[in-house]
């Protein structure tokens, strides 16, 4: 039996016979249909369903071969399809129409579109069932297409099933579609919250900024910079209330216009203030730190789009003097020396305000300020102005008569490590740094650049082998009549010799005793004396780019290496590691510190750091320290020292002569190289050690012609400075007697000076007396011998000769003081 007669329970012999009055209802395959089996409904629409709906009683199963969508009856009870699908559906016989005649093709049903009457072409129920026949299928049933668009009218819907399916689908696909359409709506629902939560809550520090941003902008509100004071107070660096002028181009009106009204106030070509105004940043600078009376000019031209803002003006009073030590500050900071090294501390910390935006974007009003500035602290320092002045005048002078290459000047105070004075040349102004030929003169050579010490070096091989017991000072050692040879190489004195002793070898500086001591101490124990006074390491001063040196460890020597370092070559140090080493040696062979930075003071004065001199190490013992003294005393008095002696005061030095290495070559050149000269005096009380150096002078030849002199000229006044008396002064014989008269003893003169502090008939330079109290400039005046006018209280702020002039004979000094704070606000210490 076909699978559709078995589904549906018809009876496999009942047949459809002559096709009975319409409307009968007593077929029994449809006795138990349902309508409301969607499934069965979508196959109802076979021709053999129609026919069985609308005749009862002659149903007939499907033939073999028949397509499995045909229905056949089935015993059952009575239909329960309503009346309206068995009576309004069915046509008159003859009815031509497509609902008499059916969709299966299971019954033929006779009308005009097929036959004439029912008997001109029997009915395809009544023809025997033949199971050759080839099974024929119509064409919409074939291709499981409508019959709509072929020119066929649809299968008759006999019982209105296609109609119940229909609907049902319907149904069906408007609920798909509102569940598609609720979860589109969910999903963007989901969608705009989260991206909600992303703007509100993940990214809110960040989209707040730029709302900030877009109708106000934060200022930096620069901290009033702490001032540089030396040992005494007197200013070295200090600032002053200035503003600084900025454009926002794009509210800028008329540009060309603006840029003539401007340059002629701030001092800036038109072409370059109109390249900035036309810029397409939102912000540019046009002038950096103005004046007081700038600034108000500016502000009176009331151009839209010009603001000013407050930054301090940092002024260098003194001009050259320590500029090296001092360095300068730049647009961000600090850029050399203690401006530098010292930064934060001098900075101090910035503020912050917020200025608002109008619809254009143009700033308006500050509206608040949200952080006031805290300004910076001061930093006092171990230079002592006079001093320093004192050196960089005869440095100065040394440098334009030799010209040399470079000069310099290094003064320490051997019991604190103090550092008195650093005199540079090239040197530069710190308040226009930018106006040099090089940046070389910014420089601090005293400790970036290393150089061969040559002979000063050999009191560092006399320390040492005094103190390994190698040596005495009176032990003899042949000269060799000035040339020795090693590992073929000959080397020679400046002057031949014979026999000498220990002593006379470092006075006459000779080559060959030099190198006979540095054979008989050794590589290994002159290497840790050389280590021990400092060479081949920083000396922590503190500065920027200080350097290390150069000193090669033992395993690395060459079989030349002992004796070149005997001689002050092969070895590179620095101005400051030389005065460093030779002041353990006057401070009785116990190493300091080098300090620089003596304390640190808040804006109200008040001490909040202190550095205390340190004692880095001992390296000789204290009788090591008082021979070598004795030694180095005779150098000066009878030795190649001797143009280094201050009258009244005994010297204790010595001289070097250092050749340079020729790049070309790879030889020590003939040509001058570095003339030195290292000493202290008092030699029994030192109070100051003091290196000067010449590099590579055109007309001197010899450190004794050219360092030692220099040496003299600032000692001589560095101890009267420091009031220290003449030791061979005769004590003061007080004479007494009766009578009205004085008695007045028998008194033979000595010696006569002038005014002239320098004793060699030229004219006294007037010092730079400006940050200066008034007791201190009167004590700096009186040795020379001028009268002094004296206006106001305080500290010099004003003086008349200028600082560096002449002072004629009987000239006056003239003084005005004002006290430090109204001086700096004013800014009446700039030059």
């Amino acid at each position: 039996m076909p699978r559709s007669s078995r589904r549906l329970g018809c009876p496999p012999t009942t047949r459809c016979g002559p096709i009975p009055a319409p409307g009968a209802r007593s077929c029994e395959c449809w006795s138990g249909f349902s309508e409301r089996d969607t499934a069965t409904a979508s196959r109802a629409g076979s021709p053999c369903a129609a026919l069985g709906r609308a005749h009862p009683g002659r149903c007939v199963p499907p033939r073999p071969g028949w397509p499995l969508g045909r229905r056949v009856a089935r015993p059952a009870g009575p239909s329960r399809l309503p009346a309206r699908h068995v009576a309004g559906r069915a046509g008159p016989p003859g009815d031509a129409s497509p609902r008499a005649r059916g969709r299966g093709g299971d019954a033929a049903i006779a009308g005009p579109g097929r036959d004439a009457s029912p008997s001109a072409r029997p009915h395809r129920a009544d023809a025997p069932a033949d199971p050759r026949r080839p099974r024929v299928r119509r064409r919409w049933q074939r291709t499981g297409r409508s019959r709509r668009g072929t020119g066929h009218s649809e299968p008759p819907d006999v019982l209105g099933l296609h109609e119940v399916a229909t609907r049902a689908v319907r149904v069906t696909g408007l609920r798909t579609r509102v569940l598609l359409l609720a979860a589109a709506l969910v999903l963007a629902f989901g969608g705009v919250t989260a991206r909600l939560g992303q703007l509100q809550i993940v990214r809110y520090r960040e989209l707040s900024g730029l709302a900030e941003r877009q109708y106000s902008r934060s200022v930096a509100l620069q901290a009033q910079r702490g001032p540089i004071v030396d040992r005494n107070g007197a200013p070295l660096a200090a600032s002053s209330p200035a503003e600084s002028l900025f454009a926002q181009p794009r509210a800028v009106g008329d540009p060309v216009r603006v840029a003539v009204r401007l340059a002629p106030i701030v001092k800036v070509p038109e072409e370059e203030l109109h390249a900035a105004l036309v810029s397409e940043r939102p912000f540019v600078w046009l002038k950096r730190r103005l004046p007081p009376a700038v600034a108000a000019s500016v502000r009176e031209l009331r151009e839209p789009g010009l603001s000013l803002v407050p930054e301090p003006l940092r002024l260098y009073p003194n001009r050259e003097l320590a500029a090296h030590i001092v360095g300068f500050e730049g647009t961000d900071g600090g850029l050399e020396g203690i401006e530098r090294a010292w930064n934060d501390t001098l900075a101090g910390t910035p503020g912050k305000a917020v200025v608002g935006r109008d619809a254009l974007g143009r700033e308006i009003e500050m509206q608040r300020v949200l952080q006031t500035p805290a300004a910076g602290q001061g930093v006092m320092l171990t230079l002592d102005a006079h001093i320093q002045y004192v050196a960089e005048r005869e440095i100065d002078a040394a440098f334009r008569r030799t010209s040399a290459r470079a000069a310099m000047a290094v003064v320490m105070e051997p019991r604190t490590g103090d550092v008195l004075a650093v005199a540079i040349r090239p040197t530069f102004n710190p308040n226009t740094f930018l106006d040099v030929p090089s940046r070389d003169y910014w420089r601090n050579r005293a400790v970036t650049d290393p150089f061969e010490p040559g002979s000063t070096f050999k009191v560092i091989l006399a320390a040492a082998a005094l103190e390994e017991g190698v040596v005495r000072p009176d032990d003899r050692f042949f000269g060799e009549n000035g040339a020795i040879t090693i590992a073929r190489t000959t080397i020679h004195d400046w002057k031949k010799y014979g026999w000498l002793t220990f002593s006379e070898v470092l006075q006459n500086s000779s080559n060959v005793g030099s190198i006979k001591v540095g054979l008989a101490l050794g590589a290994e124990r002159y290497y840790r004396y050389m280590t021990a006074f400092g060479f081949g390491r920083p000396t922590g001063l503190g500065l920027p780019g200080e350097s290390r040196g150069q000193l090669r460890e033992p395993p690395r020597w060459s079989t030349l290496s002992l004796p070149t370092l005997s001689l002050g070559q092969e070895v590179s140090v620095t101005a400051l590691q030389m005065v460093t080493a030779f002041s353990a040696v006057a401070n009785g062979g116990t190493m300091m510190r080098p300090r620089l930075v003596k304390s640190v003071f808040n804006a109200q004065g008040r001490e909040t750091r202190r550095f205390e001199p340190e004692a880095v190490r001992q390296v000789i013992a204290p009788e090591t320290a008082r021979t070598l003294t004795r030694i180095l005393i005779s150098v000066v008095e009878a030795g190649t020292g001797h143009n280094a002696a201050i009258p009244g005061y005994a010297v204790a030095g010595k001289t070097g002569t250092a050749q340079k290495l020729d790049p070309a070559t790879h030889r020590y050149s003939r040509a001058p190289g570095v003339l030195s000269f290292v000493g202290f005096a008092p030699a029994d009380d030192p109070r100051f050690v003091m290196l000067v150096m010449l590099d590579e002078p055109k007309n001197e030849k010899w450190g004794s012609e050219a360092a030692a002199p220099i040496f003299s000229a600032i000692g001589r006044e560095v101890l009267r400075y420091l009031d220290v008396p003449p030791q061979d002064t005769p004590p003061l014989q007080i004479v007494s007697g009766p009578g009205p008269e004085p008695v007045a003893p028998r008194v033979r003169l000595v010696s006569s000076s002038d005014s002239d502090p320098e004793g060699d008939g030229v004219a006294a330079i007037m010092p730079d007396l400006r940050g200066r109290p008034l007791r201190q400039a009167l004590s700096m005046l009186a040795p020379l011998g001028v009268r002094v006018e004296v206006s106001g209280h305080g500290s010099v702020v004003k003086q008349t000769p200028l600082p560096g002039s002449a002072l004629a004979p009987g000239v006056t000094a003239r003084l005005v003081l004002t006290p430090s704070s109204r001086a700096l606000q004013r800014g009446e210490a700039n030059p």
